[in-house]
Parts: C-alpha cells; sequence; structure tokens
C-alpha cells in the first residue's frame, strides 16, 4: 500500500513530465491536492511531503480542518465547490483562494466580506464548459461582462478561469473542452487588459490532468490519485 507522501511524489512526477512535453517550463503547473472527505491527519501527511495547496468543496467541512490545522501556517486554503449567498463570509475570510466564483451576485458579497486586512482575495470564475444543466458555472457568452464586473471589486484579484468536464467525455472532447477554456482566457487576456493578471487555468484532475497540460493548465486539482478512494460523505 503507497503512501500520501509516494502518491504525491508519482503525481509531481507525472505532472512534470506532461509539462515538458507540452513544451511548458518546469514550475508553470502547480499541484493543488482536493482534501475533501479527508481528515486532517491526512493533510498533516501531505504537509509533511512537501504539499502545501489543498482544496475542499463543502464549507463546514473545510472549517472544522482549517481550525485544527490553524498552527500549520504554510498552508494555503482554495475553496473549489459551489458557493452559496448565506457561506460567502467564511469562505472570503478563511480562504486564500477561491475558483468557483459563478455569478455577480456571489463575487460581490466576496469583495464586501472579505478583511481589509487581509490581501485580496485569489479569484477563478467558474464557466460551464459544457452547458451541462446541472453543473454550477457561467456560460461562455456571460464570462466577458462578469469578467469586467469583477475587475471592479477591490478586495478581490482576478486571476483566471475553472472548468469542470464532464467526466464522461471522449478524450477527444474532454481535449477540446480544455481547448476551448484556454481560448477563453487568451481572449480575456486580450479584450480585458485591465480585468487582473488573467494568469490561471484551474482545470484537470486526476485521470486528465495529462490532457489538461497539454492544453494550458496552471493548477491541476488532484484528489483520489493522492488519497486514495473517498469515503462516502455522510
Amino acid at each position: 500500500m503507497t503512501s500520501i507522501a509516494d502518491n504525491i511524489g508519482g503525481v509531481t512526477r507525472r505532472i512534470q513530465k506532461a509539462t515538458l512535453a507540452a513544451g511548458r517550463s518546469p514550475g508553470d503547473v502547480r499541484l493543488l491536492a482536493v482534501s475533501k472527505t479527508q481528515g486532517p491527519e491526512a493533510i498533516r501527511e501531505a504537509l509533511a511531503a512537501g504539499q502545501f495547496a489543498f482544496g475542499e468543496n463543502y464549507l463546514q467541512e473545510a472549517l472544522d480542518k482549517i481550525n485544527a490545522l490553524k498552527a500549520e501556517t504554510s498552508i494555503q486554503w482554495h475553496f473549489i465547490g459551489p458557493i452559496q449567498s448565506n457561506k460567502t463570509r467564511d469562505i472570503a475570510n478563511c480562504f486564500d483562494w477561491v475558483h468557483s466564483v459563478d455569478r455577480l451576485k456571489i463575487a460581490r458579497r466576496l469583495d464586501e466580506q472579505r478583511d481589509p486586512a487581509l490581501p485580496a482575495l485569489e479569484v477563478c470564475i467558474q464557466v460551464n464548459i459544457n452547458d451541462e444543466p446541472s453543473k454550477s458555472g457561467c456560460t461562455l457568452t456571460e464570462l466577458p461582462d462578469l469578467v469586467r464586473s469583477i475587475a471592479t471589486l477591490p478586495r478581490l484579484n482576478l486571476r483566471g478561469l475553472m472548468a469542470i468536464p464532464d467526466p464522461d467525455l471522449s478524450e477527444g472532447d474532454l481535449k477540446q473542452s480544455f481547448r476551448k477554456l484556454a481560448r477563453a482566457l487568451a481572449d480575456l487576456r486580450q479584450q480585458e487588459p485591465a480585468a487582473g493578471p488573467l494568469d490561471t487555468l484551474s482545470m484537470g484532475m486526476s485521470d486528465d490532468l495529462e490532457l489538461a497540460i497539454a492544453e494550458g493548465a496552471t493548477w491541476v486539482r488532484v484528489g483520489s490519485a493522492i488519497f486514495g478512494a473517498r469515503a462516502a460523505k455522510s
């Protein structure tokens, strides 16, 4: 049975190999360990192996872990799940990054509720890249207006785009989905140069990170390949 440290090493090698194969520079792609349903001890094991960025989907579960690990000041917390309006205050103040901003109402609440003593919150806009009715995210049509609006919010730093393509897509269609998101970001850089860094593509998971890296991913969100199969959320 492999350890979390072994798994992180294996995923890191996959990222490095895919980055070089894509003709990109070492260090272009960062690993976000998706720690939802994992306990603090698993996160401590990952920390000991040199992993510092962790992604959480469920707010209350995340807050419990953030509190349990508050002495671990090197942790960077990322919120990657759907955001409800009544949960924005805790998300705004307990996380370093939010990958799943999908509408202006949520962005405004995060901006208004972020403690001014904290650095600006790093955010990505979630795009529903395959127009799935059951999935969160703005459409590509809605994206430019949302970018322009978020760019006016002083406590948010707009970094880029995130997507979760349909996992049942063929490899070719999955690659096209990643490419579509990358093109959308490139278009925004040209059309909205004052909107923010726009340097981030959060896409790719355990089974498809190589495809995502080939199309420009800068964060890959990996859970099961690090921590093993997830326990069902109670």
